[in-house]
């Protein structure tokens, strides 16, 4: 993820911290910054970063930024092109890595609520790769067909889909 990548996606998760239901805009984290530390960068340097017009950070700027969104200033760079996030290991362990990735992944949706409630309820499910499998069956019918069936299961659970 270069840096660009990583200040968009700060904004994204503070606005959901702050209850904003959407990310930050630019000057929003101008102004917020300000009012909580005191001193800002202005919208149009931001702007230039998050567009990868500038790809690098000022020492001042970067510890500014990680301070506003509460991440290590060594988390404001670009990573090197062949760098993961995976945490790879050659220990064998009795986890299930589908399992374990559901559970740390479902909540970088939150700005997608289905997704990430589909994600979050399916890491808490017993053998969540059987729903995939059965899942996976369900897409070859009709969208409509798999809404009447479900409705007709439950019709407390109409969610205005019809």
């Amino acid at each position: 993820m270069n840096l660009s990548e990583k200040i968009k996606h700060l904004r994204e998760v503070e606005g959901e911290l702050r209850g904003l239901n959407r990310p930050m805009t630019q000057m929003e984290v101008v102004k917020a910054m300000q009012e909580e530390l005191n001193e800002s960068i202005s919208q149009a340097y931001l702007s230039q970063l998050e567009k990868g017009k500038r790809v690098h950070l000022t020492a001042t700027s970067r510890i500014l930024l990680a301070n506003f969104f509460k991440v290590h200033p060594a988390y404001l760079v670009s990573d090197p092109p062949d760098y993961s996030t995976d945490l790879l290991t050659d220990m064998e362990n009795d986890t299930d890595r589908f399992e374990t990735w559901l559970i740390a992944s479902a909540a970088e949706w939150q700005s997608e609520p289905e997704i990430y409630s589909f994600f979050r309820n399916l890491s808490s499910v017993e053998n969540p790769r059987r729903y995939l499998a059965v899942f996976e069956q369900l897409l070859h019918e009709p969208v409509e067909e798999l809404e009447h069936l479900v409705h007709s299961y439950n019709p407390s659970k109409d969610n205005g889909n019809r």
